[in-house]
């Protein structure tokens, strides 16, 4: 069996050009945002990246909810989530994290420090993350599944991780092999396709240089015939054919 992959649509938001690219005043017009969770099935395990926000941060955010993501999930056929893998800690990746409570938990290092450090509550940074997704965290580490990275690492067959930084101390991006080529899953190493091609980085970022090297270490691990799969845009939802009946606008298949 091949690697399947699934982009698993759960909410999104209007927004503008401006917004989505580090010092970009020029850029005018609209430039909606698509809000993402990504399911992997393999023959050895089923892996998710990332678990979005919940339908109460949406209200409270006032950002329409396509359904909840682990629901999205079971659908698919993912009964059971045997890894869980964060790309890093924004609250619109963390959610969910307590209810996946059987999984072993995929984190970087560097990343988890920053979070669980004494800059968490600075300025913009106490408003990116979300404490109770932290404490799930907590609690995953107490409990012995949470597996500490430094660097890159296998995760299965076919499915390796790989440390980028940048975007927040120890952002990481997913690679997976597949019929059709690699496949990387960049989740916010590049929002859009658009930040990736013109190697622009986001307008929010923790290390500049390391945004820019990002880009690079997509292209090297995606090679000539590998896909980057951004990580908020909707044209994703366009590029690849729904996952299946009922499944239209909330979950496409990318492998």
């Amino acid at each position: 069996m091949s690697a399947e992959i699934y982009a698993i649509r759960y909410s999104s938001r209007e927004a503008q050009a401006h917004e989505h690219f580090y010092r970009a005043a020029p850029c005018h017009g609209d430039m909606p945002m698509a809000y993402y969770v990504w399911l992997v099935r393999t023959e050895q395990a089923t892996v998710l990246l990332d678990t979005g926000f919940t339908a109460a941060k949406s209200e409270a955010l006032g950002r329409p909810y396509h359904g909840a993501p682990l629901e999205t999930a079971a659908e698919l056929g993912a009964g059971r989530i045997d890894h869980l893998v964060l790309s890093h800690l924004h609250f619109d990746h963390t959610g969910h994290i307590g209810e996946v409570a059987d999984a072993t938990v995929h984190i970087q290092q560097r990343e988890m420090q920053f979070w669980l450090g004494r800059h968490a509550g600075v300025g913009e940074y106490a408003a990116l993350c979300d404490p109770d997704d932290l404490s799930a965290l907590v609690h995953a580490n107490v409990a012995g599944r949470l597996r500490w990275l430094d660097g890159d690492a296998d995760l299965v067959p076919g499915v390796t991780l790989h440390l980028v930084g940048g975007h927040t101390p120890g952002s990481q991006v997913v690679r997976v092999e597949t019929d059709r080529g690699p496949v990387v899953l960049a989740a916010d190493a590049s929002h859009f396709y658009a930040n990736y091609e013109n190697r622009a980085p986001y307008a929010i970022a923790h290390t500049l240089p390391l945004m820019y090297d990002a880009f690079e270490r997509l292209a090297e691990l995606a090679g000539p015939e590998g896909l980057v799969i951004p990580g908020h845009d909707p044209l994703v939802m366009e590029r690849f054919p729904s996952a299946g009946p009922g499944l239209e606008g909330r979950a496409v298949r990318i492998a």
